[in-house]
């Protein structure tokens, strides 16, 4: 298969007006940008909307806390599911018809949950959501690296550390709000007038900003991903789901059917590469720059993930806070990020990856040994100051790693880039989750045996979780020395 030229194709050359300058986007291709962060944020919203809101469905819908749980848990996985197939449905479709394609299915599946009687609709609401979500992120960062002049790549990309790191944080935040004098369904009715006004954006404004080329699916491969990164994704999620009869055997064999089918996914995409036809072109980690900033991205969602987790279960168990304040209390984290990282995409332009990063895994690292420090009678001021030290290292080190990232690859494998990077968030993220609810739920369990009282117990396995992410936070500090000081701009073709 010969590879296109890299060039992006303007359906009206004319359109736009004067041509960007050097470090400039064309309003046209500033205005496609737009439309699609401003999309993506309102859908990655979703993915962490419903855990404040599990205990009014639960009442509501007379189900178990297990079953409620699959609210999230399949979304998460539908997304580990879809997203690797976006490699490929980018390279076939022009930008326009992919979004109308992924807020079409996110707009479907908000009306669903809206207007779901049950829990089986309401369940599959959310699963046809998340694949217009899977869809939309992999579109956003194609076309961002595509559009984007190499000189402010690193501004435009911290405006999608917002999407990406500020959304799923401020999520149980608004939907603590909207519960604290709203019903359920409301979380999926203000939305949906957001979606159809993006579709009808999006329908008469959006420009197609990139160009298809022909690309074959390989349906061995399609089934290969869904088991295996869906296996690894549901075993994750049951992990944390454990009982007085412990892990399920079901967990077990989910992770073991997904490790075994992903061995054969990779080997089979290696094969297939050799002619062009890989589903996920695995050849992006041949750049070791990718490599290494997409194993500290993944990192960096496991702690954000587990947090999310964490911190709700300690602030209304442990210190008895309501949802409302709960979330208020995450709420300056989720904002200090936003309103740093568009400062940080632009010392990012001027500076190169590692200078931020260092000092943001640092940040990391001591949220998580204060985080380690609290206690039943703990100050929410405590978690407040530690929550946002975390967000703040977080902002740091997301826009350098994704920039680098996608950076390193030549131009015809962006949408692979971010194919493996939209995956590898959602495995991350529910191993993050499985991680610190696995600590937790066995170290509550052993100091209750032990006699003691509830909350104490509950205490005791927060501050455990919180040891194992501090522990593992140390290890991001040299990682990140591996990151290159200066940014690597790969050349079309380039195999490096």
């Amino acid at each position: 298969m010969t590879e296109t030229s890299t060039a992006p194709l303007r359906d009206d050359p004319a359109a736009g007006g004067a041509a960007a300058s050097a470090d400039r986007m064309n309003p046209r291709d500033r205005l496609a940008v737009t439309v699609l962060l401003v999309s993506t944020f309102v859908v990655i919203l979703n993915e962490t909307i419903m855990g404040v809101a599990l205990p009014r469905l639960m009442t509501d819908l007379s189900i178990t806390a297990s079953t409620a749980q699959w609210l999230t848990t399949a979304f998460m996985l539908t997304m580990a599911v879809v997203i690797p197939v976006t490699g490929f449905v980018l390279q076939r479709i022009t930008t326009r018809p992919a979004f109308l394609l992924a807020m079409g299915m996110f707009a479907l599946g908000t009306l669903i949950c809206a207007l779901a009687p049950g829990f089986v609709v309401l369940l599959s609401g959310r699963i046809v959501q998340a694949v217009g979500t899977a869809i939309m992120l992999p579109l956003l960062m194609t076309t961002v690296m595509t559009v984007t002049p190499v000189a402010s790549r690193g501004r435009t990309m911290g405006n999608i550390s917002v999407v990406i790191s500020v959304a799923p944080a401020i999520g149980p935040t608004i939907s603590g709000l909207i519960l604290s004098v709203l019903s359920w369904r409301w979380m999926f009715g203000l939305v949906l007038p957001i979606a159809i006004a993006a579709i009808v954006l999006g329908a008469t404004r959006l420009p197609n900003v990139t160009e298809p080329r022909y690309a074959k699916v390989d349906v061995v491969s399609v089934i290969l991903s869904a088991l295996g990164f869906g296996g690894i994704v549901y075993g994750l999620s049951g992990l944390g789901e454990i009982t007085d009869g412990g892990v399920a055997p079901a967990t077990w064999v989910a992770i073991g059917v997904g490790v075994v089918t992903l061995v054969a996914f990779v080997l089979r995409q290696r094969s297939l590469a050799k002619v062009d036809d890989a589903l996920l072109d695995l050849r992006v980690f041949s750049s070791r720059t990718f490599a290494v900033s997409v194993a500290l991205l993944a990192g960096l969602m496991v702690s954000l993930f587990g947090v999310i987790i964490l911190l709700p279960i300690y602030a209304q168990t442990v210190l008895g806070l309501t949802t409302l304040q709960t979330g208020l209390l995450l709420l300056p984290g989720g904002l200090l990020m936003g309103l740093l990282a568009p400062g940080v995409g632009r010392a990012y332009d001027r500076l190169g990856p590692r200078p931020l990063l260092i000092p943001g895994a640092v940040a990391l690292s001591l949220a998580f040994w204060g985080f380690v420090l609290l206690q039943p009678d703990s100050s929410p001021w405590w978690v407040l100051a530690a929550h946002m030290t975390m967000s703040a290292g977080l902002a740091l080190m997301f826009t350098p790693l994704f920039t680098s990232a996608l950076g390193s690859l030549p131009a015809h494998r962006y949408s692979h880039g971010s194919a493996v990077v939209g995956t590898l968030q959602q495995v991350a993220g529910a191993a993050g989750t499985a991680l610190f609810v696995t600590v937790l739920t066995a170290q509550s369990a052993a100091l209750a045996d032990g006699g003691a009282t509830a909350t104490a117990s509950v205490a005791g396995g927060v501050h455990s979780a919180f040891l194992v992410g501090a522990v593992l936070s140390l290890v991001t500090v040299p990682v990140a020395l591996l990151v290159p000081a200066k940014p690597f701009v790969a050349e079309p073709g380039s195999h490096h």
